[in-house]
Order: C-alpha cells, then structure tokens, then sequence
C-alpha cells in the first residue's frame, strides 16, 4: 500500500515537473478536535509540502505525521504513538485536482474552487473534497481551504477512557502560498 500511494504521488510530481509547477515546502495544516469542557486537541504543521500544476490543476501535498505539534507535549506523543502510529504511517498524502481551475482567471480577489482527490492518512485512502480559496498576489498564487476528517473513517482507535474528549468530527485547515518553480 505504501509503495502504491509513493508510486502515484511521484507520477503526478513527474507531471508536475514538466509543466508550470507552483510549489511551497512551508504549507500549514492544522487539526482541531476540541470538545467542550475538556483541554483543547489542536495541532500545526508548518513544513507542508505542497505542489501544484497551474495548467492542469493538478494538486499534491505531504506532510511527515510526527511534524505536528500540540500545546501539550504528552499529548503530541500520544498523537504519534497510540493514535497516528507515526512510526508505522509516516507521512499523510493528499493527490488531486482543482475542479474548473484555469490560472488566466486568477486574481487577487480571492475566488472558491472545490479540490477533491484521495487523502492518505494512518495507511487509509479516503476521498475527500474541500471547497478552497484562491488567489494570486505577487506572482504566487495563495490557497486555503478546510475539510472534515473522522477519526474512524482512517481505521484510528480511540480508548473509550478518552473517547468524549476528543471529537468525533476533526476540523482541518490547510494554507498554502505556492510560488514558481
């Protein structure tokens, strides 16, 4: 399975490098799964790798699972051990496309876009679809989006003893600043 998402993600890079590639290595990917009354479970990922083909639209982003960081150090650790399994999943992938892009149309009036494809996370492959913002500024073109992400539907096992602390739907926001390559 790994080396089936490795092989797709490189396929669509290859792709990517023959055509007009955007690219950041600082994206931001943040999670939340907060329920009232109990501490906060939010974490960041600041060295998101994002690609994109601003002819196709195409779309690949990677980002290293023991790369987010929570307030809370213990809880970063239980992140990686009992819930990611970060030594055994890695990375988390996510391969797409921007539904009707066309760079021309861009702007720096921000413009929503729905993104859909195949996110890989805990060695699951789930399709997913956000509707993103986008825009262009500067010669580099700017997207943030969010979608919803339940625990379950990647196969992660949660403890009944913290189950209620821990939402059942997870909020994730991404921002990505891609420039030229």
């Amino acid at each position: 399975m790994k080396h089936k998402i490795f092989t797709v993600f490189c396929i669509i890079l290859a792709e990517i490098a023959f055509s007009q590639k955007y690219m950041t290595k600082s994206g931001t990917v943040h999670f939340e799964a907060n329920v009232p009354l109990f501490e906060d479970v939010d974490a960041k990922h600041g060295t998101t790798v994002a690609v994109m083909n601003s002819d196709s639209g195409d779309i690949a982003v990677i980002s290293t699972v023991k790369d987010f960081r929570f307030k809370v150090a213990l809880m970063e650790e239980h992140f990686n051990e009992n819930y990611a399994e970060s030594a055994k999943y890695p990375k988390t992938t996510f391969t797409g496309k921007i539904a009707n892009f066309n760079k021309e149309d861009l702007s720096a009036t921000p413009k929503n876009y729905t993104i859909s494809g195949v996110h890989n996370f805990h060695g699951v492959d789930r399709n997913v679809s956000s509707v993103a913002s986008i825009f262009m500024k500067d010669g580099r073109i700017f997207i943030s989006g969010n979608f919803i992400a339940r625990p379950a539907d990647y196969q992660v096992k949660i403890p009944k003893m913290v189950m209620k602390k821990i939402a059942e739907k997870v909020n994730v926001d991404y921002h990505f600043e891609l420039a030229k390559q």
